[in-house]
């Protein structure tokens, strides 16, 4: 998924809190120039929206700021937003233009359904909800998929068992359980 967003310069020596009274949520951008960062600002309407749709550090985002002007790709890195009242803070971002690869964390989508579970009253435990992945920005995956389809009680699937996409590598260790299928012990309760 790729999102568009238009951000403005966030005028020197402002305050945070003023800029949100006023309806606007500061933002910063970093990687744009080498080792600088940009300061930004978000309407509080548009940040909202972009953080009920977009992942932290998987979605790509088209990011625009006319004054400068600049124009680029870049993850959200980092959303705050306050404790029990949910209302945000502030936004990171990190342009990706110039990375040939990024590391990103996936999360991992359970399909199928195990006959471990279906037919021998198993339970489904999933291990790993999330898989580190290596790509290209343009290739980062919404999802990764662990199809459950074949696995029996006991039995379980690995990382290096995960079919990713074309050019997307695991960094997770190979040998380690993403789902495993629980023994049977509903059964035996069942049948008392």
């Amino acid at each position: 998924m790729e999102l568009t967003l238009e951000c403005q310069t966030r005028p020197a020596g402002s305050k945070p809190n003023s800029l949100r009274r006023s309806g606007l949520i500061p933002a910063v951008l970093y990687g744009h120039n080498g080792v600088e960062s940009l300061a930004l600002t978000v309407p509080a309407k548009v940040a909202e929206t972009l953080v009920r749709r977009a992942s932290v550090n998987n979605t790509m985002i088209d990011i625009t700021v006319p004054e400068l002007p600049w124009q680029g790709k870049a993850l959200l890195r980092e959303v705050q937003s306050h404790p029990w009242k949910r209302s945000l803070y502030h936004l990171s971002f990190f342009s990706v233009g110039t990375h040939a690869f990024l590391d990103v964390d996936v999360p991992v989508h359970v399909v199928g359904e195990a006959p471990g579970v279906k037919v021998n009253g198993g339970s489904l435990d999933q291990i790993l909800t999330e898989l580190r992945v290596r790509c290209a920005p343009n290739l980062i995956p919404d999802f990764i998929e662990a199809d459950v389809s074949n696995l029996q009680l006991g039995g379980s699937l690995h990382v290096s068992d995960l079919k990713l996409p074309e050019g997307v590598t695991s960094l997770g260790e190979p040998d380690r359980v993403v789902v495993i299928v629980l023994g049977g012990d509903k059964q035996s309760g069942e049948a008392e």
